[in-house]
């Protein structure tokens, strides 16, 4: 995998490496400090340019705003010039989810209006985990996973945003550049010193946590210490003035805030948004089937992506979009008007999910899932592309079947029997002679054949039982 001027392998052990022009290979586990860890994906710093100066009014109009530092001065600030915005992810899982898709949104709005993005891989803090919004404590994670999970976010970091050709290129930084080689009396005097118990304790996260069965380790009680450290970091070597979060890390990053306060004497900036919720108040996260809308296709796959989009209710709508795509703010009311005209058509949903899916999954992806979505839900199969068939074929019941077997006379009882579509031939007449069964969205006789011309592209065919049972058929040679 590339990242910019790097490649980024993983050994059988699970480490994460680099390969960089100037140093060759180098080992990036826990154990190693390097400067700095993951890549500047880019090193142009933009200290002068153009910005949108209507940017936070547009975030608030999103009702993307839920916590700031002084509005006033920080709406201010964004006017002047180029901010340097972070916004960081710990490596918990292998993937980032839907969850994590504002954050990333919001970074590409900042460097969309003319600032600097930072995002941020916390291999530090993610060895730790964040009690913000959790009842128990998390498992702490090894190097092996650490470098595993780093792998599968880095990419998806990368693909949001500019890391090259503009003024305001992003960088990408791991936390563990600045956090392994320093020792814990370096850590107590330079960051300890500045922040007082009674803050930490005040901490909503903290104090649910207090208050809670089981209570709070040490080692989640100075996680905020740690992330505090990472703002005044990148404040004083990064020049990055603002940080930027969901509403659950408003604590830890009003700390961090305060800490470059205390360090520097300099004013620096935060801006957090509202979690995204379903209307239940869960976090929305799952598909209608309960899986996790993760961001990488191995772990749901670009179709899954999109239907579980498609399945949003009406009443959603207008925050989905107004939060997830980059309609304009004015287009986004005659949206919903016009799907709220026709809803049994969910042309809302369609536009939601085609974009989102576009922005995480690509173009190609996109348009095979929508062809896979109007076959699956009796679109014709006649235009539809090989790719769309070969994604079918890991989204509905297939059974492979031997080609020989066509044109052969009364072939189809046995054939549905094979495909597992019935259970016995009887109920493969049965079904026949009650039309229960179509082809390639065409209903066929009792006494129909299945042929090669009823293949598209030589080998898929497309089986219906009644109206919602759909199963494919791939015959091979």
């Amino acid at each position: 995998m590339a990242i910019g001027s790097a490649t980024v392998r993983i050994n059988s052990g699970g480490y994460l490496f680099l390969l960089c022009p100037a140093l060759g290979w180098i080992s990036i586990s826990q154990r190693t400090f390097i400067e700095p860890i993951i890549v500047a994906m880019a090193t142009t710093e933009s200290k002068t340019g153009t910005v949108d100066p209507g940017l936070l009014d547009d975030l608030v109009a999103r009702n993307l705003v839920q916590d700031t530092t002084d509005r006033g001065a920080l709406a201010e600030r964004l006017k002047a010039g180029p901010v340097t915005v972070y916004y960081g992810v710990d490596p918990t899982a292998p993937s980032l989810h839907v969850g994590n898709l504002i954050g990333l949104l919001t970074l590409k709005r900042f460097q969309m209006a003319g600032h600097r993005p930072l995002p941020l891989a916390g291999g530090a803090t993610g060895m730790i985990g964040d009690p913000s919004g959790r009842s128990s404590e998390r498992n702490l994670l090894d190097d092996d996973a650490l470098a595993g999970n780093l792998a599968g976010i880095v990419p998806l970091l990368q693909q949001f945003l500019d890391f090259d050709g503009v003024d305001n290129a992003a960088k990408l930084l791991d936390n563990r550049a600045w956090t392994v080689s320093t020792s814990v009396l370096e850590f107590l005097r330079d960051v300890g010193k500045h922040v007082t118990v009674n803050q930490m304790v005040a901490k909503e996260s903290v104090k649910a946590r207090m208050a809670g069965e089981d209570g709070i380790s040490f080692t989640e009680f100075s996680y905020m210490l740690l992330q505090a450290n990472d703002f005044a970091w990148l404040f004083e070597n990064e020049g990055c003035e603002m940080q930027v979060g969901g509403s659950d890390q408003w604590g830890n990053i009003s700390l961090g805030v305060d800490l470059v306060r205390r360090r520097t004497g300099e004013k620096a900036f935060a801006l957090t948004w509202p979690l995204l919720l379903q209307k239940d108040g869960t976090k929305y996260g799952k598909t209608a089937g309960g899986e996790t809308i993760w961001l990488t296709a191995d772990l749901l796959s670009p179709y899954r992506f999109y239907q579980a989009w498609m399945q949003v209710d009406d009443d959603e709508l207008r925050k989905l979009l107004l939060w997830l795509t980059f309609q304009p703010v004015g287009d986004i009311d005659g949206i919903v008007a016009d799907h709220m005209a026709a809803p049994h058509e969910r042309k809302g949903q369609r536009l939601l999910a085609s974009e989102l899916t576009e922005l995480v999954h690509g173009l190609d992806a996109t348009n095979s899932a929508i062809e896979a979505s109007s076959v699956v839900f009796g679109g014709s199969v006649d235009e539809i592309q090989q790719s769309t068939f070969e994604m079918l074929a890991n989204e509905l019941p297939t059974a492979t079947l031997d080609r020989s077997q066509l044109d052969q006379q009364n072939n189809l009882g046995s054939l549905l029997v094979k495909g597992d579509v019935v259970a016995s031939k009887s109920e493969a007449a049965r079904m026949l002679k009650q039309n229960g069964i179509s082809i390639n969205g065409q209903k066929v006789a009792p006494d129909g054949l299945l042929s090669r011309s009823d293949l598209r592209h030589d080998r898929f065919c497309l089986v219906r039982k009644g109206k919602k049972q759909v199963y494919l058929f791939h015959f091979a040679d």
